[in-house]
Parts: C-alpha cells; structure tokens; sequence
C-alpha cells in the first residue's frame, strides 16, 4: 500500500518556483545570476501599510479572527471592489483566504465532481489545471493566440463547451502574457455564457490595477450584471500593494457559495494571519496614490523590454496590455545550437541554456501551456533588466 495518495499524481511541482529556488541556488553558488522567474513586485510593501502591521501587533491582534476574515477587513473589501469595479458586493459575500492561490482552490474543491470540466484559455498561470486537476475536475486547455492577443474569442469558447463544462477561467490582465480584455471583448464572452447558463466563471483580476496606457481593467459582473449569481471574483493585496508574502487574498461571490467557502475553510487553515489582515485593512482603505507611482514605473520597464526583446535576433514579443510580463516567442531561434553544442529544439531548452550561459533566468512557455515561448517578469530594478536583455540579445546573437 502506497503512503502517497493516488490524487498527487494528477499534479506536478510548481515550474516556476522551481526556476527560481535554481536561480536562487546558482546565486548562493557564486554564479551572477538575473532572475526574471518570479512574479513578483520589486517595490517594498509602502510604510503606511508596515505601519498598520506594527500597530496591530502592538494593540495585541494577534488571536484568531472570524474563518473568513475580520468583519472590518470583509467590510473593505466589498468598499474596495464596488469602488474600482461598480459592484455591488456586501461584506458577507466576501471571504479572506491565504493569498489567491487559497481562493482557487477552494472554489474548485467545493464545487468540481469527478468529470466536471473547467474551460482554462492558454497559456495559463500553472496552478489553474493542476488545482482542478486535484479537485476531480478535467481541466480543458483552449489555445489562443497571438493574432488575437492571446485572448479568447466568443468562437473558441463556444466550441469548447460541452454538457460537462462547469466553469470558465478568465484571467485578465493575464498571467503571463499581460493581455487584458477590452469591455467588448468580455461583452462577447458573456453573450456565450448567457447561453449556457449551467456554467460558473472564475474571474482573476490580481493584476487588474497594473495596467497601462490608459487602459481601464473590468469584470465580469461590471460588463454584465446578470452573471453575477454564477461568478466568483478573486482579487487580493500581493501585487497591487506588494504584498506578496503577507499572503491575503479575497473572493467575492453568491451567499450559498460563499458559505460553502467557509466551511472547507474552517476545516482547513482557518483564518487568515490576524496581523496580515490589518496591514491588508489599510492597503485597501488607505492612500492608493502609491499604485500609480508602481504602475509608471512598470510602463516604462515594459518599453524597455519590448523594445529590447524584439531586437534580439530570432525573438518576437508583443506588448502586454498589464501585469509584469512579456511572452516573447522563440520560433525564430529553435532549430540553432549554442556556442557549446547545445541543441536548441524547444522552449525549455532555450530559458535552460539562457540560464546556464547568460545566468538570465526566465520561465518556458510550456509551463504555461504555450510551447514556443517564455515568460519574463520584469518586476526588478530598470538597470538589471537592461543588463538581462543584453544578455539575451548576445546570446541569441551567438545561436548558429
């Protein structure tokens, strides 16, 4: 009898934390590395926010709070979310888990038979399949493409549809290639799913503060109100605040589901960290000015690295609408071999040779679902990613 549950093996290691624990490694090991693997803010989470932790901890909050969040952290986020968005959410909709990851997986765990089919447009963020995957779910993998912005289209999510779709994944801006829906793009989306009225969306819009060129995210529920008793919407503090490693994020959604969420909860982590809700309190409803500061200054590492990507010979990058990451395709290099014999016959060759000959880090499109690409983040400081792109353009340079 095997000590390892069947249900592991439905799911593999999280690729691009282990690109980034090699990264890390060949740093400790002396090796002058960039990494451009995680996805996460360079900024400091700001004082404002560190204060309110600090306060919190002094005024002894340091005990468990209700399973789904403090009554004034639930309250907030249902102000913050009707406030950017113009939902109509109340606090008791909302629940507060540990980072977005937590949402996820426990919409699919409370709602996914075996068999039932979640519709995921790619390329993905890598969770998205392997938590379906582990909730008896059938993950459903719709290619789109860069003609189209890799983003769905009303036709490809019509024709994936079949009478054992649960759930449409929508993730905008994405993760990660940046795209973000238009308000018409997300209409088209809804009439389909008006027609299908069997079938829950599962919007994630963490990344939906961090766009650029005057773009305006939306949801799902602000494009069309009439989804709102079939939609869960996620968002949560880690990148619009840079607040990654306080782990909070939120879900908004109908009472009954809600509900549910709170009792896998209670039988799993319980509430949130007591003193991490505080400081997510006051990102939300505190000052926001320091969003846009974070926002120009990605605007202008993104020019930066398009500009620089598509000079690289044998590299194509278009330009992501949001989030920090560019997805540029390596068709124009596969087939060439390094300067040491290495073959270069797939994405993951190409981001494991860049890594061990320029000391660049980044992620293969594969992990994503996308073969053919990578993904870099290009959350760290201007001056290393100018270096890590001129690494890159002598590299490609040097395939033959």
């Amino acid at each position: 009898m095997s000590l390892i549950a069947a249900r592991l093996d439905r799911i593999l290691p999280s690729q691009t934390i282990a690109i980034s624990q090699k990264a890390r490694a060949l740093k400790a090991a002396g090796r002058d590395i960039i990494s451009l693997s995680a996805g996460e803010p360079d900024f400091d989470t700001p004082d404002n926010i560190k204060a309110a932790a600090i306060r919190a901890i002094e005024n002894g909050q340091t005990k468990y709070t209700d399973v789904a969040g403090t009554p004034a952290l639930r309250r907030a986020v249902a102000e913050r979310l009707n406030a950017d968005f113009s939902t109509d959410y109340k606090p008791e909709e909302i629940v507060v888990s540990t980072g977005g990851k937590q949402v996820i997986y426990n919409t699919f765990v409370v709602t996914l038979n075996v068999g039932d089919e979640v519709i995921i447009p790619a390329p993905a963020w890598v969770s998205y399949p392997d938590i379906v995957a582990l909730a008896d779910g059938t993950p459903v993998i719709v290619p789109t493409s860069v003609e189209n912005g890799f983003k769905l289209t009303a036709a490809e999510l019509r024709a994936a549809i079949t009478p054992r779709t649960k759930w449409l994944v929508l993730n905008s801006p994405c993760n990660p290639t940046g795209a973000a829906y238009t308000e018409e793009e997300l209409e088209a989306l809804c009439e389909v799913l008006l027609e299908n009225p069997r079938i829950w969306v599962f919007t994630d819009d963490i990344y939906a503060k961090l766009v650029y060129d005057g773009f305006v995210a939306k949801t799902i529920v602000q494009v069309e109100p009439r989804l709102r008793n079939r939609t869960v919407t996620m968002n949560g503090v880690s990148k619009a605040y840079a607040m990654t490693g306080w782990r909070v994020g939120f879900s908004a959604a109908p009472l009954e589901l809600t509900k549910a969420l709170i009792k896998l909860q209670g039988q799993s982590t319980s509430n949130p960290c007591s003193i991490a809700q505080a400081a997510a309190l006051e990102a939300l409803s505190g000052p926001q000015d320091f969003i846009g500061e974070m926002v120009a200054e990605y605007q202008q590492r993104r020019d930066l690295v398009v500009g620089m990507l598509n000079q690289a010979s044998g590299l194509t990058c278009h330009r992501p609408q949001g989030a920090f990451y560019v997805f540029p395709s390596v068709a124009g290099v596969l087939g060439k071999t390094t300067s040491t014999g290495l073959k270069i016959d797939s994405d993951e060759a190409f981001v494991t040779a860049l890594l061990e000959e320029t000391g660049v880090a980044a992620v293969h499109g594969s992990a994503f679902l996308m073969p053919g690409y990578f993904r870099i983040s290009y959350a760290t400081d201007t001056e290393s990613l100018r270096e890590a792109c001129t690494r890159i353009q002598r590299f490609c340079a040097s395939l033959s």
